[in-house]
């Protein structure tokens, strides 16, 4: 696992209080949303927040490909690291 997984991990389960779940109960392909982790949209708004301010990244939440990059740790690894490079 990577840094960076491991830091998005760790961010979500601290951000939103997961306190039952450890770091290598999130695979870096399974889904945060629905089905998956079980989030829901008001930890997506939470979620979103603490990247922003961790990584110092703006998130468009209007964007169309937004939700993509919510879709899993290796997605929201690949956003962070994209938009940093910017």
């Amino acid at each position: 696992m990577s840094d960076l997984h491991r830091e998005i991990k760790e961010l979500i389960i601290e951000a939103l209080g997961l306190e039952d779940i450890s770091v290598d109960d999130i695979g870096d392909e399974q889904t945060l949303f629905g089905e998956g982790l079980g989030l829901d949209s008001v930890d997506a708004l939470e979620l979103g927040l603490a990247i922003q301010k961790k990584y110092g990244i703006k998130i468009d939440a209007d964007a169309k490909d937004t939700r993509n990059h919510f879709t899993n740790v290796a997605s929201l690894a690949a956003f962070v690291t994209a938009k940093q490079a910017a």
